[in-house]
């Protein structure tokens, strides 16, 4: 498919989007001009916040760390810590993104309200800031970019750029309500990727060219202006969770893999990227396991797939990852992964709702991965207490966890004196 007709998809696909979204006030954010909105505020206390709370004898931390709620956060997703530690942002498959602040700093969050509340959100899942401070949102079709956020965040109208505009980043006849959740950082080389899951359990062979040219089922780099679009990693089913690695810039990100073909097939992933253009396998392999639908179906030409570092258990739905370069915890965490597994929906025995370590060798290769953190599934009933879903880290080296079911953020801290 020709750069050309890549245009003229995703143009069909903007005027097919029309006034889907109604402008959502983004003219008049536009020129500086207030909209009359209002905040939705979220109580810290209660009971609510006590029944999460109750939580907590439930999950089990390795001897020296210690667990405790750090903000009642309906529907919390992918997570962005603000470059000065201001406030936290918490993205959603709804409509909301949720600014999350702890005043006093005492490792409680003090007030939970929504961001932007003029602007009409459509699945904001993937929040991310670059290194000067600018936020960028990418939703299911659009991302935007909120300069200075993180000191105009409790002003209902901040100010906003549309860096890919409505209808823009899939085309519109793509739309879907699967695998929509998106999830971006800015990379070393300042420009922004984000992640585009394919929307199907496997993409059919008639939009495999498609896709590919687009980068549905990959990552894509973009400016942080929107312009250089490229397809930077390819093969992918779905990736809700990412991050590059400080030591060497590498690109890591997780997987998740095909659903129905049993409880222990294939592997979830937790993938290292070294260059860009490098091909993941999907849709004929996951790790190492031959997707059944892309059987005797021609691989691309003179490409070779890239092996996971990590094979995870099946279905344990492996999403959002962080690097840690935090100074609190122990060495053996410096430097590694901590990933958040969502827990299985179609297996037999529910697994997974778990937090993750993979520890790195000196090549900046996976060096063995273990359960930091679990409990929140109930084993003796297969009923989830919550399900963690992305990693984030606070300035003071403690992590913070997110959990869409619970509608909490969770903190991990180390503290042997505790103990």
């Amino acid at each position: 498919m020709t750069n050309k007709k890549l245009t003229g998809l995703l143009l069909a696909g903007t005027m097919l989007a029309g006034p889907a979204l109604a402008q959502d006030n983004m003219d008049k954010l536009q020129n500086m001009q207030k909209t009359g909105a209002t905040h939705t505020h979220i109580a810290q206390d209660g009971e609510r916040a006590e029944a999460l709370k109750a939580i907590l004898q439930h999950i089990n931390v390795p001897e020296g760390f210690e667990i405790s709620l750090y903000a009642v956060v309906p529907d919390a997703r992918s997570m962005a810590v603000a470059p000065q530690g201001t406030v936290v942002f918490a993205g959603t498959r709804k409509d909301k993104v949720w600014s999350i602040v702890d005043r006093d700093r005492n490792r409680v969050a003090d007030e939970v309200f929504d961001f932007a509340p003029s602007i009409t959100f459509d699945i904001p899942n993937g929040p991310c800031f670059s290194p000067d401070g600018f936020l960028f949102i990418a939703e299911r079709n659009r991302v935007l970019n909120f300069p200075a956020a993180e000191f105009f965040f409790e002003g209902p109208d901040p100010a906003v750029a549309v860096v890919v505009p409505q209808g823009e980043l899939i085309p519109v006849e793509e739309e879907s309500f699967n695998h929509t959740a998106r999830v971006c950082d800015v990379g070393p080389d300042g420009k922004l990727y984000i992640s585009l899951g394919q929307p199907y359990n496997v993409q059919p062979k008639e939009k495999l060219e498609m896709y590919d040219e687009i980068g549905i089922g990959g990552i894509i780099r973009i400016n942080t202006d929107g312009t250089g679009r490229e397809v930077f990693t390819r093969g992918v089913r779905n990736s809700v969770g990412q991050d590059f690695n400080p030591a060497n810039g590498d690109l890591w990100w997780t997987d998740n893999q095909v659903d129905g073909l049993g409880d222990t097939v294939p592997p979830g992933e937790l993938n290292r990227q070294t260059a860009a253009g490098q091909h993941f396998g999907f849709p004929w392999t996951n790790a190492r396991f031959e997707v059944p639908d892309y059987k005797g179906v021609p691989r691309p030409e003179g490409v070779e797939f890239v092996e996971p570092q990590v094979e995870m258990e099946a279905h344990a739905a492996d999403l959002g990852m962080s690097f840690y370069s935090g100074a609190s915890f122990p060495d053996k965490y410096k430097g590694g992964i901590f990933s958040a597994q969502h827990g299985s929906w179609n297996r037999t025995t529910p697994i997974g709702a778990r937090v993750m370590f993979t520890a790195l060798d000196e090549e900046g290769n996976a060096a063995g991965t273990e359960v930091f953190a679990d409990g929140w599934l109930d084993e003796s009933t297969g009923e989830y207490r919550g399900r963690p879903m992305d990693i984030a880290f606070l300035r003071d080296g403690s992590m913070l966890v997110s959990d869409d079911f619970a509608g909490a953020i969770w903190r991990i801290a180390y503290n042997p004196a505790s103990q």
